[in-house]
């Protein structure tokens, strides 16, 4: 016995060690744009940009792949955003009024040593490190006397530095009067006597004007001089007057080599007829033109270079401008791109894109995207070290206006290639007369419509909830909300074609039920011209038109199956002909027959609710978390199985016959010596159907009939979902994909010995033996915390050691948001971590693997999370950013200490290269109890690059 006890425990460890060689996880990247955004930074020294956001996290980015990010202890606000001048250094202020420093460590190892500790003097402009200023600062001794004793200054609501003497800055009050202060000799050296309300001011670059804007839609353009100036010197305007207009909240003039300068400003739209637009102002010479973006301004910035771009920062998206093109037209952005610029519905993942393929889909994107500016992205800061990605990946999102959005995922940057459309099929409520890009000639204020976030969606039957590509084929199909499958090839050539829809009848006679729910789209009888992409042939409507709840396509069968809540079919593509129709409704479930749009909005409204619950109680410090209310109509079929008990249910349970899962597999039905095409279906009941599919020759394949017979019917005893079938070849290997073995990328099914079918259900994995079907080895998730399987995947997990061993093995994520490995064919629990937060559940409904032993899952409408189980495959930021040469200023001569801090801390670091650390927080900020003790303290202000 003994010897037995060791042989065992040696090859214990020999696994555990073997285990650390395949499998480690890791959150890598985050991708997407971020959630809430509250703050803009640039520094031109550094050429970066950095984004602060209402969960307290900021975000770092340069050139593409040169990404950085950190997150405050303080779930609060980012109001600002500042870097220190020629240093890796920047300043946060949230709006609890602590301010923070931030440095970016470079360094190949953890730095744990403490950071500087900087000290600021808050009582005295010193320029030597950033003017800070404070609602009441001395600067209001040398008011003039018209203003004493009135306690109407308000608070400073702008400072700038005199760019041609850095002795000198202005300091701007709320009602309007302007200081210019002398930092050296403590004085005032000029007051400006605004009368309006100030929102902002910029001085001009040779130091001879400055700008201010006010709350009325005006600017004022004032000279300094030596000389306090007469009201009559005031030059204002009123470029959108006349009637009433918005505040300016921000406005820029910079000069150009030759010609004149470029005057850019936010705001100041007429009041009561466009006091709903989002709009930035361009004026260059006789070029005059508002900007209108589809969400709400919080910040823009001018990049130099004779001004080169803006880029501006609104709710939904960063937009960058080209200003050296003509029609200034957008840049495409490598990165923070909208993901959500509709809503995402649901999500696919490929790996390992042949090249052809990918070359396809590219030049079809390339003619989609001839409106963007030539010029590269202008945000060019750091290295990026990561290596070129082994392979070409896409993940496939679908959204709710029907659109499926095509992104390059190879890499760290989550790139746009190709945007398909399927609502040309269909008429819908669009009004083709609807579109606002078009401004007519000399419309006032010239609007020009910029951005791509577009939340309205013509009609919500239109959303996307299945995607199934062939990479091989170039086939696709999608699915959608109203019961509509489509089948599309991928041509290079516009086309014009019908689409004809066939319909299918799950219910097939059943009587006693009428569908309460929406109605199917109405398909256009006409021809259509699909442009050069992914172009639909085939159409099935589905009746019931409920949601599409599972989805898969066999190139080589040229087959697609597809299931809804009332059962499911097979439709052969080539000859546009349905092969089998099945209706899996159990006669008490009347509920299936409602539909999820009825209650959408309630849903939504609800997660909605649930979510910044979440926010506020915010657990997790090492990201920030904000979640997704846009997967409506799938979290209304994932929640409906969360709050079920964990005893066996009964029958008359609602949604037993909703389809789960849809497999296809040549494996062995009747009898061990001869395989066969099959299909596989598996219910919430916890049901699993399987069918044989009888081919004729292939001379005959155009016009004989494909059939399907019935060939097995297994009932879970628990009766818990079906949510992942899987066969494996007599090497216990997972079948290969069509068309795999024909492309030689996998070997060929091993057919001699018998295959098994894994069959996962929400609680359990089980193994039966083929074709008797019987079982032969389960493993439990436990029941005991209420774990349920929610989504599963086959991964190839490669080892960090040797280059050619590897380990198929099952992606397993639980409704509690931990992910595990089991192993194939043993079916044995590998590792497990904790992934996703229990609560959030539209995170963990949205959740996809690749086949690689990664992950993608939503943490915000806009955001994905990337994470992986495997040592080999990690795509994360790997990135250097190094100091810009110090020009002749002292920039390391610092003020003499006057406050002490509560702490400093290392927070977050990332890749391998770089660490953020939190470089210092001050608890609140000192205020000048004398004045007013209980006033809000204002807006601090950091000096700028």
């Amino acid at each position: 016995g003994r010897m037995k006890r060791l042989r065992r425990h040696g090859h214990e460890s020999q696994r555990d060690r073997l285990k650390q060689e395949l499998f480690q996880f890791n959150k890598t990247v985050e991708h997407g744009f971020p959630h809430q955004p509250s703050a803009l930074g640039y520094s031109p020294s550094l050429q970066l940009l950095a984004i602060g956001t209402r969960s307290g996290a900021i975000k770092l980015y340069g050139a593409p792949g040169v990404e950085f990010m950190g997150l405050h202890d303080e779930n609060a606000a980012v109001t600002q955003v500042h870097f220190l001048p020629r240093q890796v250094e920047l300043v946060t202020l949230l709006d609890d009024n602590s301010l923070h420093m931030w440095t970016l460590r470079v360094s190949p190892f953890v730095d744990l040593s403490l950071p500087l500790q900087v000290n600021i003097e808050a009582d005295v402009l010193s320029h030597s490190f950033l003017p800070l200023v404070y609602p009441y600062t001395p600067v209001s001794s040398s008011v003039p006397n018209d203003y004493i004793g009135r306690r109407n200054l308000e608070h400073v609501e702008a400072l700038q530095e005199n760019p041609v003497n850095p002795n000198q800055v202005v300091i701007g009050y709320g009602r309007g009067l302007m200081v210019i202060w002398d930092l050296k000799k403590r004085c005032a050296v000029q007051h400006i006597p605004a009368t309006q309300q100030l929102e902002s001011v910029w001085w001009t670059e040779d130091g001879s004007y400055i700008l201010s804007s006010h709350s009325d839609g005006s600017y004022c353009r004032w000279m300094v001089g030596e000389e306090d100036m007469n009201e009559e010197e005031e030059k204002s305007d009123i470029p959108y007057g006349h009637f009433p207009c918005k505040a300016i909240s921000k406005i820029v003039q910079l000069s150009t080599k030759e010609g004149p300068p470029f005057l850019v400003f936010s705001g100041g739209m007429p009041r009561a007829s466009y006091g709903d637009r989002h709009c930035i102002t361009v004026i260059h010479g006789k070029t005059h033109v508002a900007l209108d973006f589809t969400s709400r301004i919080i910040d823009f910035f001018v990049i130099r270079e004779d001004p080169s771009a803006l880029v501006v920062l609104v709710e939904e998206e960063l937009v960058a401008i080209d200003l050296q093109t003509e029609g200034w037209p957008v840049i495409q952005a490598p990165y923070l791109v909208p993901l959500h610029s509709s809503a995402i519905t649901c999500s696919h993942h490929i790996s390992v894109i042949p090249l052809k393929l990918w070359e396809r889909i590219i030049a079809a994107g390339h003619l989609q995207n001839t409106h963007y500016s030539k010029k590269p992205w202008p945000i060019t800061g750091g290295q990026n070290l990561a290596p070129d990605p082994p392979q070409r990946d896409l993940l496939l999102t679908g959204h709710e206006d029907g659109t499926v959005h095509f992104w390059d995922a190879s890499g760290v940057c989550l790139y746009p290639l190709y945007k398909l459309s399927t609502a040309g099929v269909f008429h819908t409520d669009a009004d083709p007369n609807d579109n606002m890009n078009q401004g007519t000639e000399g419309e006032w204020p010239p609007f020009r419509k910029v951005g791509c976030f577009d939340p309205y969606s013509d009609d919500p039957r239109l959303g996307i909830q299945k995607i199934h590509l062939c990479k091989y084929s170039g086939y696709l199909t999608v699915a959608g909300t109203a019961g509509q499958i489509l089948v599309l090839e991928l041509n290079d050539e516009a086309a014009e074609q019908t689409v004809e829809a066939k319909v299918v009848d799950l219910l097939q006679g059943q009587e006693g039920f009428r569908w309460k729910g929406h109605t199917q789209l109405d398909v256009r009888e006409e021809p259509v011209l699909f442009p050069p992409g992914f172009q639909p042939f085939a159409l099935v409507q589905c009746q019931p038109p409920a949601v599409v709840t599972a989805l898969t396509l066999h190139s080589e069968w040229k087959l697609v199956a597809f299931g809804t809540s009332h059962g499911f079919g097979v439709y052969d593509y080539q000859q546009k002909n349905s092969v089998l129709i099945k209706c899996t409704l159990n006669p008490s479930d009347q509920l299936a027959m409602e539909g999820p749009l009825s209650r959408v909005k309630s849903i939504k409204k609800s997660l909605r609710q649930s979510f910044r619950r979440i926010r506020r109680s915010r657990v997790s410090l090492r990201k920030h978390h904000a979640n997704n209310a846009a997967k409506a109509e799938l979290a209304e079929m994932e929640l409906a199985p969360v709050q079920r008990k964990i005893e066996a249910r009964s029958s008359d349970d609602s949604f037993t016959g909703l389809v789960r899962m849809l497999y296809f597999a040549d494996t062995f039905l009747s009898d061990s010596s001869h395989h066969t095409p099959s299909l596989w279906a598996g219910t919430n009941g916890g049901c699993v159907f399987a069918y044989m599919l009888r081919f004729p020759p292939v001379e005959h394949r155009a016009d004989e009939p494909v059939t399907a017979h019935p060939a097995k019917e297994i009932q879970l005893m628990h009766r818990a979902p079906v949510v992942g079938i899987v066969v494996l070849d007599g090497r216990g290997t997972p079948l290969p994909e069509p068309l795999e073995v024909a492309h030689d990328l996998a070997r060929s099914p091993d057919m001699q010995g018998s295959h098994h079918l894994l069959v996962i259900s929400e609680e359990q994995f089980k193994v039966f033996t083929l074709p008797k079907v019987s079982a032969k080895m389960k493993l439990k998730l436990t029941a005991v915390d209420g774990s349920r399987v929610r989504r599963v995947g086959v991964a190839w997990f490669g080892s960090s050691r040797s280059e050619d061993y590897g380990e198929n093995g099952l992606l397993v994520l639980t409704n509690q948001g931990d992910v595990h490995v089991v192993s194939l064919p043993a079916v044995k629990m590998q590792v497990h971590y904790p992934c996703i937060r229990r609560e959030d559940v539209s995170g963990i409904a949205s959740c996809v693997f690749t086949k690689h032993g990664q992950g993608f899952y939503l943490i915000s409408p806009s955001e994905f999370e990337r994470f992986s189980l495997s040592t080999r495959h990690l795509v994360e930021p790997r990135c250097l950013v190094e100091p810009p040469p110090q020009s002749g200023t002292s920039t390391q001569h610092r003020p003499r200490p006057a406050y002490r801090y509560a702490h400093s801390e290392m927070l977050f670091y990332y890749g391998s290269y770089y660490i953020l650390t939190v470089f210092m927080r001050l608890s609140s900020l000192p205020r000048n109890a004398s004045q007013d003790g209980g006033h809000d303290a204002g807006k601090v202000f950091f000096r700028g690059l």
